[in-house]
Parts: structure tokens; sequence; C-alpha cells
């Protein structure tokens, strides 16, 4: 076969890659596919020729024991999932929605997507729920990880972009300070952008409750509790101030605001602030220092900074941290959020939010809706308004005032979402669901209808990397026979339900009618095309004509405020919505290892990355783990306000002692996220994954659950996952 360059199927990095013709023959028990040569390009800035373990083995994806070649179906609640004809299974699920709207409203019936899906998908994933069923209730699992930081730098910005400018000016930098993120486990070759910064002098900062793998390779590592980032952003601005490392002339010029945030900080003096992060005032003030010595910093942030009941406002200090030191709209400098999911910046861009339509345009904008309207051929009257946000969706499923059907794409909330043992019967209280999805994920296999979808490899489309560059995926091989693509399963929904308007299920003709619906929008895509991502290696948006170069850094010259000046925002420190007490005295941080990704649907599957991370574990710090006697590699139960999970102890001292972790990848009784607290942020609405009360207790051996998840193969828990990549030159997955 010809070889095809593409891009991995994880992370927002989206690594380069080229997939060749057969390596090895399927093993036993395989499909009967030829098995895809993986092979790093050294041609894309984001990874440089490297790729992570998932990398290396993605497309093993495409040759599951288990993938799903058949639409299945319940002939009713309760009976088993039997295998259907393709046109059975579709007209059983318009028949459902016309039942249920015609009962309940256009209402009854939600979408839910995920940030893992191509731009055209996104996009007609939301149109599909505003124009064929007419639904408000529609949000996407993007909700979960970067709507805090989207948030928070729309309203200091005015415009939503992850990375100020190209990855590569990472590697010029004085300073990086990262708060929140791993990335040398949840995107490796990121790291070389990091490692080429220190190795020309430059300080790299890192914030974490735990010594992580990112951190063992920081200059410095300040170690807060969990849920105390922004005191710590404000104790970090406080000393800003009193040690004349302002920019007043950059604030004058380029912002507004400043004097309520001065106001605000002169009370988060160093030594309270020590006392509420548990940070040394030293540390605090070397790190100002090292951010403060250059031109050329960067402040970044990721999930253990945003995934907080006061997310935006956490990720707002922070912001207003890079003001004051004259960071942001620099170039080589500035304020930058790592997106998490494949596609987590084109994803939330294009309508499958609550609140948006294509372009990041507000639903509630007359003007938007009246564009759209008229791409879309529809009166903008038709446009339901915006609806419940992604938790809130779930919670309400199957209730008196909510949604009576689901229709989900990409996602497994099962695994996923906070509070999930509370979702599981949310889902089953549903007249109807309805998964498409390549496995039998956690979701899928409580659904009345399953439909095999495409894989990344078998469709081609855009994604929009961590840096807002419009990027190529290509297809490579063709998908097994009795499987088809997400845009073919909505272009056959929407013409039995007699919905208006052009319902393509080519790639690139959705793909033109995205561009003109986003033209005119904050992330206007009108100047892209298929041809131009080819000829010049991916395009930034905004890229508003054919003749427009693009726009790497979009902040040079002023920022997207009617002003132009980016806004200071005055935020307090209020600590977690849940505290510590005597009856839950640990506090639970969770997040992700380098050989799973999200829920785990997918790299569960994939024997190398099985064999990397088979199962769940908390991490404990020896000390808390004497005073409550466990031994390491024994069995632990961790309970919450919300449920308990059973897992293997991990004794090790690089977690604070009053703090635990758990990786959220796995399903069964090691759910992380049986635990989690679903306080919801009331900007963003993100749920407080990253911090909750906890207790711990010994379990008997005899008390241990059967193993989950642990084995990849036929026989395997027949679990859900999700994505994600990093740098490495061979398939060990070790950094390069």
């Amino acid at each position: 076969m010809t070889d095809t360059p593409t891009h991995c199927p994880y992370c927002a990095l989206q690594c380069g890659m080229t997939l060749g013709g057969a390596s090895a023959a399927p093993g036993p028990g395989r499909r009967r596919r030829p098995a895809l040569r993986v092979t790093p390009r050294e041609d894309v800035p984001a990874n440089q020729g490297g790729l992570c373990q998932k990398g290396w083995t993605s497309a093993e994806l495409l040759t599951v024991p288990d993938r799903l070649t058949t639409p299945l179906m319940r002939a009713r609640r309760g009976a088993p999932l039997e295998p259907c004809a393709w046109d059975r299974a579709l007209d059983r699920i318009a028949a459902e929605v016309r039942r249920l709207r015609d009962a309940h409203g256009h209402d009854a019936v939600a979408v839910f997507g995920g940030g893992g899906l191509t731009n055209e998908k996104a996009y007609q994933v939301g149109k599909f729920a505003r124009i064929a069923l007419r639904t408000s209730q529609i949000d996407y699992n993007g909700r979960f990880c970067m709507s805090s930081a989207a948030a928070a730098v729309g309203r200091a910005f005015g415009l939503d972009r992850g990375l100020p400018g190209p990855i590569t000016d990472l590697a010029r930098a004085d300073a990086i300070l990262l708060a929140g993120g791993n990335v040398a486990e949840t995107m490796p070759p990121f790291m070389r952008h990091v490692s080429a910064m220190r190795s020309a002098g430059g300080a790299f900062v890192v914030v974490d409750p735990r010594r992580t793998a990112t951190a063992r390779q920081a200059d410095l590592h300040l170690q807060p509790a969990p849920g105390t980032d922004l005191a710590l952003a404000n104790g970090m601005l406080h000393l800003a101030l009193t040690e004349g490392l302002v920019d007043e002339e950059y604030i004058a010029a380029r912002t507004s605001g400043f004097a309520a945030v001065r106001t605000v900080v002169n009370a988060y003096w160093p030594a309270r602030v020590e006392r509420i992060t548990g940070v040394p005032v030293p540390h605090m003030r070397e790190a100002v220092r090292l951010l403060a010595r250059g031109r050329r910093s960067y402040v970044l942030t990721a999930r253990g900074a945003e995934q907080h009941a006061r997310g935006v406002d956490t990720v707002t200090a922070f912001i207003n941290l890079a003001l004051a030191l004259g960071l942001p709209g620099r170039e080589g400098a500035g304020y930058g959020c790592l997106t998490g999911q494949g596609n987590g910046q084109g994803g939330r861009e294009h309508g499958q939010k609550a609140d948006q339509l294509p372009g990041y345009r507000g639903i509630d904008d007359p003007a938007a809706r009246a564009h759209v309207a008229g791409v879309w051929g529809v009166d903008p009257a038709v446009l339901p308004g915006p609806g419940r946000s992604a938790y809130e969706l779930l919670s309400a499923l199957g209730a008196a005032d909510g949604p009576k059907m689901l229709l989900l794409f990409g996602s497994n909330p099962v695994v996923s979402a906070p509070r999930s043992a509370a979702v599981e019967e949310r889902l089953d209280a549903l007249d109807f669901l309805v998964a498409a999805d390549f496995v039998l994920s956690e979701t899928a296999a409580r659904a009345d209808v399953v439909l095999p979808t495409a894989q990344w490899a078998e469709e081609s489309g855009t994604m929009t990397n961590l840096e807002g560059r419009v990027l190529r995926r290509r297809r490579a091989v063709p998908p097994p026979p009795g499987v088809r693509t997400d845009l073919e399963i909505i272009a056959a929904l929407a013409r039995r339900l007699d919905a208006p308007g052009a319902w393509s299920a080519d790639p690139a003709e959705v793909f033109d009618e995205l561009r003109a619906a986003s033209a005119g929008g904050p992330a206007d895509y009108s100047g892209i095309t298929y041809e131009r991502i080819e000829r010049e290696g991916g395009v930034f948006w905004p890229c508003p004509s054919p003749d427009h170069p693009g726009t790497p850094r979009p902040f040079l010259d002023r920022f997207a405020t009617p002003d132009g000046r980016a806004r200071f925002i005055p935020v307090e420190h209020t600590g977690a919505a849940e505290d510590v007490d005597a009856e839950y005295p640990v506090r639970l941080t969770t997040g992700r290892v380098l050989a799973q990704y999200q829920s785990g649907a997918q790299t569960r599957r994939v024997r190398p990355l099985a064999e990397a991370a088979p199962e769940p574990f908390v991490e404990i710090h020896p000390d808390l783990a004497g005073r409550l006697g466990i031994d390491d590699g024994a069995d632990v139960r961790v309970t919450s306000r919300r449920g308990a999970a059973t897992v293997r102890a991990r004794l090790t001292d690089e977690i604070r002692h009053d703090t635990v972790f758990m990786p959220f990848h796995w399903a069964g009784e090691g759910r992380a996220n049986l635990l989690t607290n679903p306080a919801l942020d009331p900007v963003s609405r993100m749920p407080e994954f990253k911090v909750c009360a906890v207790r711990l207790e010994p379990v008997a051996a005899s008390g241990r659950p059967p193993g989950d998840g642990a084995a990849a193969g036929p026989d395997a828990d027949r679990a859900s996952v999700i994505d994600e990549p990093g740098a490495a030159r061979e398939p060990s997955g070790a950094s390069r």
C-alpha cells in the first residue's frame, strides 16, 4: 500500500506519523486485515520525529479482537444486544426520535459528542442536533477538559486559543511555568521543546502536588495542596509587586483593570500563601524571579489547575500573573493552556457545546444565528437556544423535565464523568440510548442500539491541534465491511428525519460548509482548504480569506477585546468545594498515566499498553500508609461521599503526605470517577475532578473484587478507553 502521512489519534499534540504497508501478519484471533507500520514524521513541528508508546502502537486499534462490525440492537429493554442490519437499526432510531419528540417536545432527544471527533464530525453533530432534531440538549466531553481555560482566556484576551504561538517558540523561552500538567506522561514529545529550552539556559518550573515525571525534569517544583493553585498564583503576583518585577509600562499600554487586581493580591502576603498552599516562600520567590528574568517566558496551565469548581478563576489568576510580567502579546512569550483531547481545540469551535454555533459564535447572538441559519438554509427562529452543560445534561437524562433519548458520539461517560455511578443510573433511566462506537465500551454496553464506526486511519478529515494549527487526517485503509463513518451515520439519520439542507458524508464537502458557517466568526476557517493544509503543513486560524497567511500569533498587535487591551480580573481563593474532615481526612486528586488514555476504551485494548499499565492504583505517601496500616501492593478501599473504589496501593514519597492520587482510565470497581465531586464551576460548568475528600482503608485479601481491565484480548473486560500521545524514538515508549 502507499505510505499515508497523517497524525496520531490521541492527544492534542497531534504528532505526525506515516502509515505504511503491512509489517506483520495479524496475530491469532485478529481480524484478517493488514497490520499497518507506524513511522514518526520529522516534518511536523509538534513532535519532530518523536512518538510515545501510544503513538507507536496506535495502528493496533484497528484490529482489536472485539471490534464491532455490525450494528447491535435490543428488541426491548432488558433483552440482549443482537446483530441487525443497518437499515433496521437506523429506522428504529428515527422512529424513536419521532415518538419521543411527539410526546415530549424537541428537547426530549439529546446529543453528547466528543473532543476526539474531527472538525467535520464535530460540526455535523452540532448541525444535526440543531436542525435535524431541533434540540437545545447538546454538549460534549470537552466540557470536562478545556472549558475552564477557554472561558478564562476568552474573558481576558477576547479569543480562546490554546497556545499563543507555534509550539517551537517554547524552545527559545527564558522560562516556562507549567501549572497542573504532567506532559512527560500525557504528551511526551512536548518535552523535547522544554528540553531544548533548558539546554539553552532556560528554566522550567512545575506546579503539581505530585513529583511527576514532568516535575522530576524541572529546575523548580512547587508542590501545593490540591485546590490551592489560585492562592499560589495570587501570592506569586504579590511577590512580583513587592520585588518590583511587574512591567508597569506594558500594563499601562496593553491592559486594563490592574488596579483592582493589585488591591486583591495585597492580601496574599507570602506567609499567608505558604500556610494555604504548603509551598515555601523561598520557592515562590524563586519561581517569580525565574519568570521575570527575561522577556520571553511562558505561563502554561493544564487540567490540574483547571478541573476545579473555581477553575476559571484559577486560570485567571495565572493569566493575571503573566500579564503583570508583560508576557502575553509578545512574540515568544505569553500565557497558554494545554489542550488535552486530540481535537480539543477544534472540537469546541464548531457547535458541539451547548452555547455555541460554528466559528466559536454564541448561540444567543442574533447575528450569529442569522449567519449560520443562512448557511444551513433554515429560518433562524428554528435554531434552539442554549442547553444544559455536559454534567447537567447527563444528570437530567430520564428525569421528568429531562431528555428521554440520548445519541452518543465519541464519548464514554460511564468511565469519564464525575460521580459516575449516578451517571449510570441516569443512562438506565432513558427510554432509548444510541451509541456510535468502534467497540462495546462501558457506555455502549448499556445502549439500545450500537452503531459500529470507522476509526481514525479509516476516514479523512481535519484536526486542530493545541497550537490552533488545522491539520489533515488522511485515510490510509478502508473500514472493515459493515462499518460506517460518523458522517455517513449522521447523513442517513438526517434523511430519515426529513432534515432540511444538505447532509453530505464526504468530509471535504462538509469542511467546505464548515468554512462558510465559520466565516466572520472568532474561529474563522473560511480561508483554509484541504489543498492549503497539504501545501503548507497546516494552517493557523483565524484565516478569513484564501490569501490570508493564517494567524500563528494572534495577540501581537492587539487583543481580541473591544478596546484591544487584555483584561485583568480580580479573583479570590475560596478553596475546594469539598474540604477534608474527620470522616474523610485525605485529599484525592486524579490524572493520567503514560500508557493509557482518557477512559481507556482504546488503549486498554492494545496489548503492549495494557501490559505496561494493567490496572488502577492509588499512590500514597509511605508516612500516610504507615499510619493507616497499608502495605505497598495491598488492596485499599478509597471512599468518598459519592462512592467507593477498590485498588492496589502504590507507596511513593513523590506525593504529599496529605494527598493520594488515582488515574481514571479504568472501569469497574477501580473507577476513580466513582469518587469525584461533580461540583461545577459557575462560569464554565467544569466539574471538580482534581480534588475531593476521601478516606482509605486496607482490604483483606478475600475482599478484593475481580481484576478489571488488566488484559487486552477476546476475553478481556469489554471496557472503554479514549486517546493520547507523547515522545520517544523507539517502540519502548521511553523519551528520546
